[in-house]
């Protein structure tokens, strides 16, 4: 058997269909340019950015049981171990699909009627060897594995974006790093403000909240730091959105596993993500280790500022 890799994951596989256009989504309609079709879903392109980063990277959620599964043969293209998956012949993948604006953002409709959490005895032994477990939504359907896990001291990074009800606010509790879309997080709370939102979400547990605003960039606290955080965004071209988040995911993952503390995990997942979006696809883009270092160094890289009382209720 192959080493257990430092960072694993389980949730969303998922083949896209992308059609790029001329006009942006708000003109309603627009000239196909191009059109692909990429694979994708949010822990396994996390997963694809860790390997990309050079770290360690393992998916443990279901795969088909065929050995010429399309996206078992994609994870491994990419990188990512899939020894320690399970399989089942019933496995398959989110089937999306994905329209880009000419200002790179984008509209995804999907299929997720898939098996998308992992086996139930999931082995301890395995979970035990890893750092990291980085999870999505669709881990509601594998809990009892993500407490296990926990309770082992794996830091489970968690990427919410949609509520299913009672399920969905013990994974979120079970996430001590968790990162979520500052609207998904407006919706799950009932706050408005970036601030009331990082404190609704704090617990005693966390070990850092993270609220990622796309163009506007990223707000956060840490348990390493007193006070609020934000995070201005990096100044790059915007070619196509999509997987953004996911690589903010891995980035910030990967960061994490080489002992940055909260300001430095998001500051690499952010300057990843950054270079992400400027390339068609969720992976195409997917920047190395020296790509995002060396975006860091450059002169017009962002600092973060804390929050000051005045701005706090004031919201984006």
């Amino acid at each position: 058997m192959p080493t257990v890799p430092s960072i694993l994951g389980f949730g969303a596989v998922a083949i896209d269909d992308i059609v790029y256009v001329d006009q942006p989504l708000s003109a309603g309609k627009g000239k196909v340019l191009q059109t692909a079709r990429a694979f994708g879903g949010n822990v396994a392109t996390a997963l694809a950015a860790v390997a990309r980063l050079g770290g360690s990277a393992g998916f443990i959620g279901w795969l088909g049981s065929a050995s010429d599964d399309a996206v078992l043969c994609d994870l491994v293209a990419s990188g990512v171990e899939t020894a320690f998956a399970p399989r089942h012949a019933d496995a398959r993948p989110v089937r999306s699909r994905i329209t880009v604006g000419s200002d790179g953002d984008r509209f995804i409709a999907y299929d997720d009627e898939a098996m998308l959490g992992t086996a139930p005895d999931f082995p301890d032994e395995v979970l035990n060897r890893a750092t990291v477990l980085i999870v999505d939504g669709y881990a509601i359907g594998s809990l009892d594995v993500v407490a296990r896990a926990q309770g082992l001291g794996l830091a489970i990074l968690g990427d919410v974006e949609w509520s299913g009800g009672p399920a969905t606010e013990r994974l979120i509790a079970l996430c001590n790093h968790l990162i979520l879309p500052l609207g998904f997080a407006r919706s799950a709370t009932g706050r408005h403000s970036p601030a009331e939102i990082l404190d609704a979400l704090w617990l005693p547990s966390r070990s850092a909240v993270v609220l990622t605003d796309g163009g506007r960039g990223v707000y956060y606290r840490g348990s390493d730091k007193t006070g609020l955080w934000h995070l201005p965004p990096h100044r790059v071209e915007v070619v196509d959105s999509t997987g953004a988040g996911d690589c903010f995911h891995g980035a910030y993952a990967q960061a994490l596993t080489r002992g940055a503390d909260t300001a430095g995990c998001v500051a690499f997942a952010a300057a990843a993500a950054a270079l992400s979006i400027t390339g068609r696809g969720g992976r195409e883009a997917l920047p190395t280790s020296d790509q995002v270092k060396a975006l860091l160094a450059s002169t017009n890289a962002p600092s973060a500022v804390e929050l000051k009382y005045a701005q706090l209720d004031t919201g984006t």
